[in-house]
């Protein structure tokens, strides 16, 4: 698990949706541990805030790196929080960029997403490791040697 959180720490943004629904938007997260979830800072009006203000929200999040030798997509419980500490500590002038009155802006949302489960590939296979992998895959009777894949839960 803390190989889990440490290459989705090193990473920037992913895709994260409601449960049901089709749509999937790349919005920045900040991992959490200890707490067991993914913080985003969204905007009030999205899909996605407005159905966390009416409760909590089942959803899905999905990220692939290959410089960071993970895939993977996650399930767990999207809802608002009024945490103003923790906005604090994750505000950042990237943040900032996106409203026009700051971290003050009205139109800011933090929202949690409380992890239940994952399904994880990790990788640290190189191009030339995963050419010779390949290679041995189809000379051989062996299956290329690319990586891991395990579920997790939370």
């Amino acid at each position: 698990m803390e190989m889990f959180w440490k290459r989705l720490d090193g990473l920037h943004a992913g895709l994260i949706g409601l449960k049901g629904t089709d749509r999937l938007i790349p919005m920045a997260h900040y991992t959490d541990p200890e707490k067991g979830c993914l913080w985003f800072i969204g905007h009030d009006g999205t899909e996605l805030a407005e159905r966390a203000e009416t409760g909590a929200q089942d959803a899905v999040f999905a990220v692939t790196s290959d410089e960071h030798g993970i895939y993977t997509h996650a399930h767990g419980t999207l809802t608002l929080s009024h945490d103003d500490k923790k906005l604090d500590e994750l505000w950042s002038k990237v943040a900032a960029s996106w409203f026009e009155d700051g971290r003050r802006d009205p139109d800011v949302r933090l929202l949690c997403l409380t992890l239940r489960s994952a399904e994880v590939w990790t990788s640290t296979t190189s191009a030339a490791r995963f050419l010779y992998e390949t290679a041995k895959g189809n000379l051989s009777e062996q299956k290329p040697d690319l990586g891991d894949n395990y579920s997790l839960s939370f």
